[in-house]
């Protein structure tokens, strides 16, 4: 939400009064915050599956501001309060749990935020913030009442099962629930497959295995039937285990649940091995995934390294985000060249690739390209036109970059340039999606789970969770969905990297000499030209 949007409001802003543990009104012990509900046109949430097998979208999403003084602006999550009313709240069990009897404060104050921004200047406002995570003194639920599921949609991403296990023993030992359950083969399993009761003693192991136990898909979303399902199982609280697409399902859940009066907490917690998604710091399996990637750079390295001109071509993940590639890229210090989708690149003439790999190997005699499967599908399309073709979950389909560019090196230097190259092209992308999380990986997935739960328990919902800054916060889904987090290439990391391998830009000259004569300065072409910019 802009703040135009939010001055906007500001007229339908009630001052309330501090009630102790009660989320509808304990937003402020001053009388100086103020609580908005926002209906925004720009949020869309899918609603349904239509015939062709996309998701409907409805505008119905409501957004819950609440601002402060200096500027204080919390994007806060929805609760049970919003829309039921004289809900019974319990004490915590967590108070009487062992567990917890040497920590010196058992529950988060109600007033406790995480800030978007933490960099600031001495008049700044205090900018934007999300409602931090952790147990609450009063929750919504007793133990035996709680009847929760599970379910992983999207691809593969290390570390699924580890939240699966935390969230079923998190929930086992400490809150004593003892009634979960697991969605099958994912959206559709709520409505065409069967489920899977979860204990502890079922999810033990299952952190050491890649995958995911409960199996799962792309598409198969129909609200109206999920919904049907959940209020037929008895089912209270849902916990959702996916991308961007699987989040905005998740929102369509919540809001139909919502639209029902049904006490039922929908959780998100979001998985994306590309790293992509906005807002939090970084998505479970990124770690993982970064490290697996060295094992494919160093083989491509060694096998360059062993012939005269040899060429190693390393294909990672990153459809829309280049994250994994330049993360690998950084942390191998064996990578000539890397390309990413954020930054466009082209083949021949000055400044181009195939220029840049002959100046390689005359210079080293060898070389290794890291590239993720986004980048240059520009180029691709222009052969192939298939950029309007998409999958169940609605992503591009995508052309193999890496074969693609290797015939290329290959047509080129050895057609053309008459040059003996020795190519060895490598494609780890399902060895490492398949992999178990790290050890990085498996305590951010413990972290992630508890937090998912503490907020299920205490009422919240319509939410999901992640780091920002380094603290864990409740995000709203829209925050979540509204964008895709990508490599910013003007800023240091992407600098450090160019320092790392030396690569030039790929800017084609003549666009940015064009774009100053005619005047315009066309964004998307100066942020991918760092160098040429600030020379």
């Amino acid at each position: 939400m802009d703040s135009s949007s939010i001055s906007s409001t500001a007229a339908s802003f009630v001052t309330l009064k501090f009630r102790c543990f009660d989320p509808t009104y304990a937003y402020s012990a001053t009388p100086n915050h103020r609580r908005s509900f926002v209906t925004s046109s720009r949020s869309l949430t899918p609603c349904a599956t239509n015939s062709n097998g996309s998701m409907a979208t409805t505008e119905n999403s409501e957004r819950k501001i609440i601002t402060g003084e200096a500027g204080y602006v919390l994007e806060d999550v929805p609760h049970f309060s919003d829309y039921i009313s004289d809900l019974p709240t319990y004490p915590n069990p967590l108070q009487d749990n062992p567990s917890y009897s040497v920590v010196k404060q058992h529950f988060v104050d109600v007033d406790d935020s995480v800030a978007q921004n933490i960099v600031v200047h001495q008049d700044s406002p205090r900018g934007r913030h999300f409602r931090r995570v952790g147990p609450r003194e009063k929750v919504y639920f007793e133990s035996d009442d709680v009847h929760a599921c599970i379910v992983t949609c999207g691809g593969l991403c290390p570390g699924l099962n580890t939240v699966i296990r935390e969230i079923v023993c998190g929930l086992y030992y400490m809150y004593g629930v003892h009634k979960v359950l697991g969605i099958e083969g994912g959206y559709r399993g709520f409505y065409a497959r069967n489920t899977i009761p979860l204990t502890p003693k079922i999810v033990n192991g299952i952190h050491k295995r890649g995958g995911t136990i409960l199996g799962t898909s792309r598409g198969g979303h129909d609200t109206s039937k999920i919904v049907d399902s959940i209020q037929d199982r008895g089912i209270n609280q849902v916990y959702v285990l996916g991308g961007d697409g699987t989040q905005k399902g998740a929102s369509a859940i919540f809001e139909e649940i919502r639209r029902r009066g049904l006490k039922v907490a929908v959780a998100g917690i979001p998985k994306t091995i590309d790293n992509d998604i906005p807002i939090i710091d970084k998505s479970f399996g990124f770690d993982t995934a970064v490290e697996e990637a060295q094992r494919a750079i160093s083989a491509a390295h060694v096998e360059a390294e062993s012939f005269e001109n040899g060429i190693g071509v390393v294909k990672l993940m990153g459809r829309y985000s280049g994250f994994i590639a330049m993360y690998a890229t950084i942390a191998s210090r064996d990578v000539d060249c890397c390309l990413i989708p954020e930054s466009p690149f082209y083949l021949e003439g000055p400044g181009g690739l195939f220029e840049y790999i002959e100046k390689r190997l005359k210079e080293n005699g060898h070389m290794v390209i890291v590239i993720a499967e986004g980048a240059g599908q520009e180029l691709l399309s222009e052969i192939m036109h298939t950029m309007d073709q998409q999958d169940a979950s609605g992503n591009k389909l995508l052309q193999d970059v890496g074969l693609w560019i290797s015939q290329k090196i290959r047509d080129h230097f050895g057609k053309k340039r008459k040059m003996t190259i020795n190519l060895k092209y490598i494609d780890p992308t399902y060895m490492i999606r398949a992999v178990p999380s790290n050890a990085s990986d498996n305590v951010y997935c413990t972290l992630l789970a508890h937090s998912a739960i503490h907020g299920a328990m205490a009422g919240y919902t319509g939410f999901t969770v992640g780091p920002v800054n380094g603290r864990h916060a409740y995000i709203p889904f829209y925050r979540i969905t509204e964008r895709q987090n990508r490599v910013v290439i003007t800023d240091r990391m992407w600098a450090r990297l160019l320092s790392s391998t030396n690569q030039p830009s790929f800017l084609d000259p003549k666009k940015v000499k064009q774009s100053k004569e005619e005047g315009k300065l066309d964004t998307q072409l100066f942020n991918h030209a760092p160098k040429i910019l600030n020379n």
